[in-house]
């Protein structure tokens, strides 16, 4: 066995057929596939057309110069009339754009679009008058409130790129990326609600203005929306640079005039953690990126705008909440549902009650949501009435196959086909995902490219892999929603995702993929955690879905830790369902057994700790990093990203109290 390619070890034999219902009516068919290969630009320029352009463009590819693209040259659009007035336009005015639901329970909106063209022109209008001009950077630090995304169609509006970050990101990280991308304004509110409290945010804005004065940059303007009501105190509010919402985009003018801008226009920038520990600013620009959110929102969900209710469950600091709640759902028309809160406040079947309350009938959510009420059990989903749902989706990770095929059993009810899509902040839109009507579901597998994507699994040295066989996962031609650079940083744009296969033009991912026997696709995760066990590389991946696989078992994580025989050895750690309690004393030795099962004894743990939690980055992400400090006996890293910064303590706790063994 190569150690420059990975260990194939799951099998998965189960199929789901798409539903002959949606299979007759679905959006993309099967020969769209050959279409988009035949003529790849062709297609792509038809995609283009699902948008209004005010100068139609001249050129739909520019690759002169790789890996610096542009796309639908000489053309100009403006995002937020597509997003928006096209729709009010052409008399959807009084179509539901947002059914907002707050945390508090009884906190309830709902934005038409007509309505939402009026709160879109009175930001524009206010950030103008704050002195915000085309090009000039807005940075917005909020809760899941519909002014975050008013805030970001109105720069895009304006032509002004803005930069979303996270709401639970510590002043420190919000300053170096004000500072970083020099930004003008910051859109922001007193706080939010998380599980059932309010939470500030004006005082981490106030002390990252700061921060950021100290290295260099100064902050013109806060905008505050009022959310909380809570009190901000004296020191709390500067009235020579903080601007309260309700005083000025309420009071603003409804009517504004958008610009177009050239296709390549910069639309946002969104940070992304860098292994250096200095953010990546990767660059989105207006025409390429927009057609691809709009045309894979509509294709992969198989979207009928007329009678679909739409609901991801992901934040807008992220870029799934960028693609698939601001810039594809509204460029498509869509009825969504947007939420403030946590899955399980005021109680654990919040979720649940919204899509029973609102209908709604596609659902956008990560693995570790699904695997976190598996462990709570199927007796509150089943409780309420989730008929309406006809297509589910995953993001964020590959999904375990028992974590989707749970999904699609208690919450699909088996009628319904799981997407589970595999893209980056980076590549903007989905780039590998069954098509619902037209792919057997897999669990496990992202299965193929979708139409106008080119993919492979090659080896260290770009040789396709063949079925059956591990490797690394390239893109191997451009796509319209592709990053464009790193902000300010050409050069480690093109050493971070160009440099692996320079000779080839292919963009490197950073993730391991395997083709399984069919051909179908299965993303690993990232490289980085791979383990390499006695000479064979294996994927943490696939040993953790071989443990969420047995009936006691919610959630794992796995790391390779150093190990004099091997080299490196599994280790495990692992959540139990809330129904096996405490597991027992044998509930290792049967763990270490049901890999060896299912994989094979190269698979088998070394060692199984039982945990309460696992450390988790705020959009999900397991850290694994401080998993293998903790297998290796070292002092814990860097926390400051984690979600709950005291799961290290408890890990740590059960770990020296001999929890889990050998």
């Amino acid at each position: 066995m190569s150690d420059e390619t990975l260990s194939n070890l799951l099998k998965e034999d189960r199929r789901f057929e798409p539903p002959a219902e949606l299979a007759a009516d679905a959006n993309l068919t099967e020969e769209a596939y050959a279409r988009a290969e035949a003529d790849r630009e062709g297609f792509w320029a038809e995609q283009a057309d699902r948008l209004s352009w005010d100068t139609r463009w001249e050129r739909v590819l520019d690759w002169d110069n790789p890996p610096f693209a542009k796309w639908f040259v000489g053309g100009k659009l403006n995002a937020a009339y597509n997003c928006v007035d096209r729709h009010v336009e052409a008399g959807n005015g009084d179509k539901v754009a947002f059914h907002f639901v707050g945390e508090p329970v009884d906190d309830k909106q709902t934005i038409t679009y007509a309505e939402l063209k009026d709160l879109v022109s009175q930001a524009a209008n206010t950030l103008t008058d704050l002195g915000v001009q085309t090009g000039d950077r807005v940075a917005i630090y909020m809760p899941m409130i519909p002014e975050a995304v008013v805030a970001m169609l109105a720069c895009a509006r304006i032509g002004a790129p803005h930069t979303v970050v996270f709401g639970g990101f510590s002043s420190d990280a919000l300053a170096s990326r004000l500072e970083d991308c020099q930004a003008k304004v910051v859109v922001t509110s007193d706080g939010g609600y998380r599980r059932g409290a309010p939470s500030p945010l004006k005082p981490a804005v106030d002390e990252a203005v700061v921060k950021a004065a100290d290295l260099g940059h100064t902050v013109e303007k806060v905008l505050v929306v009022r959310r909380t009501g809570q009190d901000l105190g004296a020191d709390g509010w500067d009235s020579d640079i903080d601007v309260w919402w309700h005083e000025s985009v309420e009071q603003a003018s409804t009517e504004h005039a958008c610009e177009f801008f050239d296709a390549e226009h910069p639309l946002y920038v969104m940070y992304t953690s860098g292994t250096t520990g200095k953010p990546k600013g990767i660059l989105h620009t207006t025409g390429g990126y927009l057609t691809g959110a709009a045309y894979t929102h509509w294709a992969v969900f198989d979207l009928k705008p007329e009678t679909d209710v739409y609901w991801c469950t992901a934040d807008i600091g992220w870029v799934t909440g960028h693609s698939y709640i601001v810039y594809g759902p509204l460029a498509n028309g869509t009825t969504q549902v947007l939420y403030e809160g946590t899955p399980d406040s005021p109680e654990r079947g919040r979720w649940w009650d919204i899509i029973e309350e609102y209908g709604v009938t596609l659902f956008y959510t990560a693995p570790t949501a699904i695997r976190s009420f598996m462990k709570q059990g199927r007796e509150i989903p089943d409780a309420r009435d989730l008929s309406s749902l006809r297509l589910l989706g995953s993001v964020g990770e590959p999904i375990n196959p028992e974590a989707y095929v749970w999904y699609r059993h208690v919450i699909g009810g088996d009628r319904t086909p799981v997407v589970d899509t595999w893209w980056q902040t980076e590549t903007g839109s989905i780039m590998i995902s069954p098509l619902p009507g037209v792919t057997h579901g897999k669990p496990g597998s992202a299965m193929t490219p979708i139409p106008g994507v080119a993919a492979d699994v090659v080896t260290e040295e770009g040789e396709s892999v063949g079925p059956g066989n591990g490797g690394y996962l390239v893109l191997t031609e451009p796509w319209p929603a592709m990053l464009r650079t790193i902000w300010g940083d050409d050069e480690r744009f093109k050493d971070t995702y160009w440099s692996k296969y320079r000779d080839q033009g292919w963009y490197f991912a950073g993730d391991g993929a395997k083709l399984d026997t069919d051909g179908d696709l299965w993303v690993l995760g990232r490289v980085d955690d791979v383990m390499n066990v006695s000479g064979h590389r294996l994927s943490t991946t696939e040993i953790e879905s071989a443990l969420v696989s047995h009936p006691k078992v919610a959630e794992a994580a796995v790391v390779g830790a150093k190990d004099e025989d091997t080299g490196q050895a599994v280790c495990a750690f692992v959540i139990l369902r809330d129904e096996a309690g405490d597991g027992g004393d044998d509930i290792v030795e049967e763990l270490r057994a049901h890999v060896r099962t299912q994989i094979g004894p190269i698979a088998k743990p070394r060692q199984i700790m039982v945990v309460p939690e696992l450390p988790k980055t705020r959009s999900g992400k397991i850290m694994r990093r401080l998993l293998r400090d903790v297998a290796e006996n070292r002092e814990v890293g860097d926390v400051t990203t984690l979600a709950d910064s005291s799961v290290m303590d408890l890990i740590s706790k059960g770990v020296s109290s001999g929890a889990g063994g050998e």
